[in-house]
């Protein structure tokens, strides 16, 4: 909060703005933290700014992943078996912070850790570390007095997700205390199954902007540089997340090649989004 008591600006807010005054739309690269182990996934946030992601969304791993394919699920089995923890998840993004004050870091998982940690003090510890928003999937519009307010509050951003079954009866309630961005889900069902047609995603952001004034990032089932470009054209940002985490899993026996490999992902996707517009 401002010395008036009204909301400062946070990284994402500004992120967003600075990408709409360069006249294009931006990359939200999604990893798991942890994923395969601690350095290499630290090592690796660090580098995705340099390789062209504009903000960072960081998983928080969980044990049942409903939400998500199987690419993401097996991700966050990884990061707990190597000892992961919501705790050390706030630790990397602090580490981060160490060397980026810039790059919006987007918190993104369930609500069972954070209610066992214990919402007052995640919150505060989220902010102290250096966090800029939730996405967290299992809590409906209904809840928002169990985290998204008490968030808002504390100065995080809280990010919904639309989809294609969010009608126009449904949507107010989905935006209402939604901050930062609004996450459009492009296909019904779970993380990196599938992927959208470029006439829907059009359609889509369209309704959703009729609705909100908030950015419009979309995401699920987006794999390649064309895919991103497409999105671009139409979207403030493209989300991308399972494309990258199967890059981890196809290089396991090697982090300096598995952080590499989704870097290469990365820059790839950025000059795509880049494109987009020009």
């Amino acid at each position: 909060m401002s010395a008036d008591g009204t909301m400062s600006t946070t990284r994402i807010e500004r992120r967003f703005a600075a990408l709409k005054s360069e006249g294009r739309a931006g990359l939200v690269a999604f990893v798991t933290a942890g994923d395969p182990d601690y350095q290499t996934s630290l090592d690796l946030v660090r580098a995705l700014p340099a390789a062209g992601a504009d903000v960072i969304e960081l998983g928080m791993p969980f044990t049942d992943p409903m939400a998500d394919g199987p690419a993401i699920q097996a991700s966050s089995l990884r990061a707990l078996s190597n000892g992961m923890t919501l705790r050390k998840t706030l630790q990397l993004v602090r580490d981060f912070r160490a060397t980026d004050q810039d790059t919006p870091i987007v918190l993104m998982g369930y609500y069972n850790p954070v209610y066992i940690y214990g919402v007052d003090a995640f919150l505060k510890a989220a902010k102290d570390v250096g966090v800029d928003g939730l996405i967290v999937v299992d809590l409906p519009p209904e809840e928002d007095s169990e985290l998204c307010l008490p968030a808002l509050k504390a100065g995080l951003n809280f990010i919904r997700l639309a989809t294609p079954t969010t009608d126009d009866k449904r949507l107010p309630a989905v935006l209402n205390n939604t901050s930062g961005f609004v996450y459009y889900v492009s296909i019904a069902g779970i993380t990196g199954t599938r992927s959208a047609a470029t006439t829907d995603i059009a359609s889509a952001v369209a309704r959703l902007k009729r609705h909100t004034k908030l950015p419009v990032a979309v995401g699920f089932g987006i794999k390649t540089a064309d895919q991103a470009a497409a999105v671009a054209r139409e979207a403030d940002a493209a989300v991308v997340g399972s494309a990258l985490v199967q890059k981890i899993a196809d290089n396991l026996t090697n982090p300096t090649a598995a952080k590499e490999a989704v870097l290469s992902l990365v820059r790839e996707l950025a000059a795509g989004v880049r494109r987009a517009r020009t």
